[in-house]
């Protein structure tokens, strides 16, 4: 019974992803409320009747934020790391991320954008004030609702870091590198460069 099913659920999701394929929508075009699959239900219904159809990740989602039809004065930040939330729901002007590709400031009606993040300053602009952290990677993701997500692995505001430790380190790491005799030890010893080396860069400036 249940490979019969898959059969027919089978045609029915490839004739479903050929349609979407054509007319796919943007991801801040999907409507708030999420969006039931008649055709697969109706599958389901008729294959195996005593059971539920599957939720999909979408029916645990709430609903996003409307899209503001004018540009709003402040962006809302989120700032997350695995252990803690830095920033939550945080109204500002303008946070400049450290994104792979450069520096990348952005603004309240930033079009929709996913960063990949590199070591370096998350600079965060309220008004006159300028909060600064060093972070070690991550993602950004920019919505249409001017709301950012910025989640790090790791991250320290800037002032608590120690320049003598952050040289020391980088000297140490620099060694390992020049030492390293395995693609391991010499990957290993790059990531340290890699961190020190932006982590100096962006206290000394």
């Amino acid at each position: 019974m249940f490979r019969q099913a898959s059969r027919l659920l089978a045609r029915t999701t490839t004739a479903t992803a050929s349609a979407s394929r054509r007319g796919r929508a943007f991801s801040t075009d999907v409507p708030a409320t999420p969006a039931h699959d008649s055709n697969f239900i109706e599958s389901w219904k008729k294959v195996i009747p005593h059971l539920d159809p599957p939720k999909t990740p979408s029916s645990f989602m709430t609903p996003r934020p409307a899209t503001p039809s004018s540009i709003p004065s402040k962006l809302t930040v989120n700032f997350v790391l695995p252990y803690a939330s830095e920033l939550s729901g945080k109204e500002v002007d303008m946070v400049i991320v450290p994104a792979t590709t450069g520096q990348m400031g952005v603004l309240p009606g930033h079009v929709p954008t996913i960063a990949e993040l590199k070591p370096g300053i998350l600079s965060v602009h309220e008004g006159n004030d300028v909060t600064k952290y060093f972070l070690s990677s991550g993602f950004a993701l920019i919505h249409a609702n001017s709301v950012a997500d910025i989640i790090a692995v790791e991250a320290v505001p800037l002032d608590r870091i120690d320049l003598a430790l952050v040289q020391k380190g980088l000297a140490e790491f620099t060694q390992k590198l020049s030492s390293a005799t395995t693609d391991l030890e010499k990957a290993e010893a790059q990531i340290g460069v890699d961190v020190h080396s932006a982590m100096n860069s962006a206290i000394t400036g």
